[in-house]
């Protein structure tokens, strides 16, 4: 069974209720006005108008810069793989996507390092995050997602899945894995959301909150180094690559990069994944008829909810020519990623969500093939996401287990209700509420 109901606004436009607000949004404001969520929040409907028209036209960010934006799949491919694309944005007059302290500024981010550092580190974490390793996680992950459902279960009556069980999740996952404290979890949760946030009043917390962040993950490998065990944070001080190790402010970086990312992200993505889902009851009766159909449809929510943010910056240090134009050496632009994982060149109905589309077998004039092109979610060459096999095993874990074990899970309330977190470098519902009872149905979102 296939759903292929529209999710946003028609004619590239958001909906909008009498009162002038887009329906769902309201709660907590939204921070990209040319780009506004649809009916049932991001992505965008206004990205159709940048394929056909404007692939690499200027774009406004949080910050209040203006740079010209990247909207095409293969542009932004294009771009990601460039030796020429720097990630180095620390020079005078550099855009930001925050105002105050930006994830751009930390100069030992993996994330913000060009090769040769960023080759070596790589180098250097080949076999932390290996497809072998990360199975060998799996059986733990299934547990916790287990007692996390049981939880939910046993709930019956309205819950909110995102505190319930899109949150918890990865947190304990991430926790356990790199030995973090679970305690701790209150505590890092809120320096994320601080640290992430685009909104103009929290940019002197979101600075405070990055100090303080920085300052535990300094902490816990000062604790990993005192007493060694086997978790991921030891993995990472016993990492070599010949007799060449990380430094100090490397690994400090690294853990606060993957608690960061670890859980806030994973849990934008289950949450998001989940409302998708659960808006269109039939495609959670396909999920929950079919459960092989898991790591298909986790793709999708990848495709369609991913990355969680609107896209990453990119100073070209050439130029180069691209579809929709040419970028200029020493120009930065932004790829918008989700808009690139909506290119009707490259996926068939793309604004479709659509259960199957990455499961089925090759039809005659490769639609199927062309449906299983790779989305951008976990981005592309030397800076792919060095966690895509740990989020992507994760997902499945969330999803496999709720469709077989919750398969009467339906929304609480009307789809287009659900509040979204929208001033924040992640986007996703502020919350989801649900019921197991079989007897209240969900409320169809409309189209």
């Amino acid at each position: 069974m296939t759903s292929t109901a529209r999710e946003g606004g028609r004619n590239g436009m958001a909906l909008e209720t009498p009162g002038g607000r887009t329906p769902g949004t309201d709660r907590r404001g939204w921070a990209w006005p040319e780009l506004p969520p649809g009916e049932l929040g991001p992505p965008s409907p206004r990205f159709a108008v940048r394929h056909a028209e404007a692939p690499l036209a200027p774009l406004t960010l949080p910050s209040g810069d203006r740079i010209r934006a990247v909207a095409r799949h293969e542009d932004i491919r294009t771009v990601l793989a460039h030796s020429a694309a720097s990630r180095n944005l620390r020079y005078e007059g550099a855009p930001r996507l925050t105002k105050g302290m930006s994830l751009e500024d930390n100069p030992t981010s993996i994330l913000n390092m060009d090769p040769p550092e960023h080759t070596r580190l790589r180098r250097i974490l080949s076999g932390t995050f290996t497809p072998r390793q990360i199975e060998g996680w799996r059986p733990r992950v299934a547990e916790i997602t287990a007692g996390l459902v049981d939880g939910l279960a046993a709930a019956g009556g309205p819950a909110d899945l995102v505190e319930a069980f899109a949150f918890p999740l990865p947190s304990l996952v991430i926790c356990e894995l790199m030995g973090v404290p679970a305690r701790d979890q209150p505590r890092f949760r809120r320096w994320t959301e601080l640290f992430l946030s685009t909104a103009d009043a929290s940019a002197d917390d979101r600075m405070a909150a990055a100090m303080e962040f920085a300052g535990y993950a300094a902490e816990l490998v000062a604790a990993h180094r005192e007493r060694p065990g086997d978790d991921l944070i030891d993995m990472l001080v016993q990492a070599r690559d010949a007799d060449d190790r990380l430094s100090e402010d490397e690994l400090v970086g690294l853990v606060f990069g993957l608690i960061l990312a670890g859980h806030e992200t994973t849990a934008a993505q289950i949450s998001r994944g989940a409302l998708r889902l659960l808006s269109h009851p039939e495609r959670w009766a396909a999920l929950a008829a079919d459960p092989a159909l898991v790591p298909a449809a986790v793709e999708e929510i990848l495709r369609y909810d991913g990355p969680g943010g609107y896209g990453v910056l990119r100073r070209m240090t050439e130029r180069v020519e691209l579809s929709g134009g040419a970028v200029e050496a020493g120009e930065a632009v932004f790829l918008l990623l989700p808009a690139g994982n909506l290119d009707p060149e490259v996926f068939p109905d793309p604004e479709s969500f659509e259960v199957t589309r990455f499961d089925g077998e090759r039809t005659a004039d490769g639609a199927w093939e062309r449906a299983r092109r790779p989305h951008l979610s976990f981005g592309h060459g030397p800076h792919y996401c060095l966690g895509a096999n740990l989020a992507r095993m994760e997902l499945q874990e969330a999803f496999g287990a709720l469709a077989t074990r919750l398969p009467g899970l339906r929304l609480a309330g009307p789809a287009t209700a659900v509040p979204w977190i929208g001033e924040a470098v992640i986007h996703r519902p502020a919350e989801v509420p649900v019921t197991t009872a079989a007897e209240v149905p969900a409320a169809p979102a409309n189209g």
